[in-house]
This record gives structure tokens, C-alpha cells and sequence, in this order.
């Protein structure tokens, strides 16, 4: 998957590198991830623009941590072949200033909290949910807990 990457009213940090390992660890829990075919987009942006975002795509007239926006069905990312045109699997977009809080509640970097969103909204738009059931819920943060476990990370779930 090759990344897109903007950064805008982000602090001075390594937000890119971070972004590209984050993805990477992404594919390894999620293989649909790694074809080559594939185009995501990481805006880190403000709460403003997020809460822009959120208003006219969600109807939520409020900011939140991250937000995707798939453009396939999963069916569709499960048939696409390595070979072809390039293809834009969805983009995501990073609050800053939500982001930086809910780092500073749970008591963990922001660094860590930014690799956990990015894996969380790439999940997303793999088609992975977790608003239908309880089920859906269990395995998309037991996929998320084991692609951050492999970089360090710890479940950002747990007591």
C-alpha cells in the first residue's frame, strides 16, 4: 500500500515515519492491506477540521479522535489483484487536539495513541466495524491490540 500523507497543525515530530510503520504493522495483522495496488490518505489535521469533516460526511456536529472514509466494499478489496491501475482504498483524517487529549487520559504518548488511531481507521477501511454487534467490536480490538503488540504497544483497551 503506498500512503499519502499531509500534515497540518500537527506538532514538529516524525508524523510520516510513524504513519509508514503504522500501515506496515497494519498489513501484517490484516494482509488485505499489503497490495501493492493500494492508495490510502493520512491527513493530520485540527479538531477544526475534523469537526468540518465529521459535520458535512457523518452528520456529527462535533469533532472526534479519527475518522475514515472507505471508498471499497471489503468484497471488492478481497478480488483486487496485485496487478493494474492503482486504486484509493480510503482516507483517514487525525484530530490533533482530541488525539493529544485522550493520549494525556489514557497516560501514553501521543505517538502511541496517533499508531493506534492509524490502525484502527486502516481496519476500517479494510471493512473492519465494530458498531453492529458486540462480536464484530471483540475482533477488531483484538486485531488492533495484536498489531500494536508487535510494535511495542500496549492494548489500548485494557484495565
Amino acid at each position: 500500500m503506498d500512503l499519502d500523507i499531509d500534515i497540518e497543525d500537527w506538532p514538529a515530530g516524525a508524523w510520516e515515519a510513524l504513519a509508514v510503520r503504522a500501515a506496515q504493522a497494519a498489513g501484517q495483522g490484516e494482509p488485505l492491506l499489503v497490495n501493492p495496488r493500494l492508495i490510502a490518505s493520512i491527513l493530520f489535521t485540527s479538531d477544526a477540521e475534523v469537526h468540518t469533516l465529521n459535520r458535512e460526511w457523518r452528520e456529527r456536529d462535533k469533532p472526534t479522535n479519527v475518522l475514515s472514509f472507505p471508498m471499497l466494499e471489503r468484497s471488492m478489496l478481497e478480488n483486487l489483484g496485485p496487478d493494474g491501475a492503482p486504486v484509493m482504498l480510503g482516507d483517514i483524517a487525525l484530530a490533533q487536539e482530541t488525539c493529544a487529549c485522550e493520549a494525556a487520559q489514557k497516560g501514553v504518548t501521543l505517538e502511541e495513541h496517533a499508531t493506534h488511531l492509524i490502525i484502527h481507521g486502516l481496519l476500517h477501511l479494510a471493512g473492519h466495524d465494530h458498531v453492529d454487534s458486540d462480536e464484530q467490536a471483540e475482533a477488531m480490538e483484538s486485531l488492533e491490540t495484536a498489531i500494536l503488540a508487535k510494535l511495542g504497544i500496549a492494548d489500548p483497551y485494557g484495565d
